[in-house]
Order: structure tokens, then C-alpha cells, then sequence
């Protein structure tokens, strides 16, 4: 049995295989660089108390 796994890239739900694929999960490099984009621009969060903002002692 030679079956290669695929599975939907977590931003364009295209179908793609994991094995053999250096930009996984993701189906391309474009996809790859949208999704950090978003990490770097906030656009996601990950749930829990918000930290009180430091004052600056300068």
C-alpha cells in the first residue's frame, strides 16, 4: 500500500499532501507567507487574560 496522505491547507482548504511538501501544512509558499502575514499583523489571538501594560521607567 502506497497511499499519500492529503489533507485541506488551513487557508486556501485546497486539497494537498503532506509527504514530499516543504511548505506543509500548506499547499504553497503563498500560502505560507498570507498566513504569517496575519500572525505578524495580530489579526490573530490566542485567548487568555490581557497583561497589564508595563509603564515605562525612563
Amino acid at each position: 500500500m502506497n497511499e499519500t496522505a492529503h489533507h485541506l491547507c488551513p487557508h486556501c482548504h485546497r486539497e494537498t499532501t503532506w509527504q514530499d511538501n516543504p511548505y506543509r501544512p500548506f499547499c504553497s509558499e503563498r500560502c505560507k507567507m498570507i498566513d504569517l502575514g496575519a500572525w505578524i499583523a495580530e489579526e490573530y489571538t490566542i485567548p487568555g487574560e490581557k497583561k497589564p501594560a508595563e509603564e515605562d521607567s525612563h
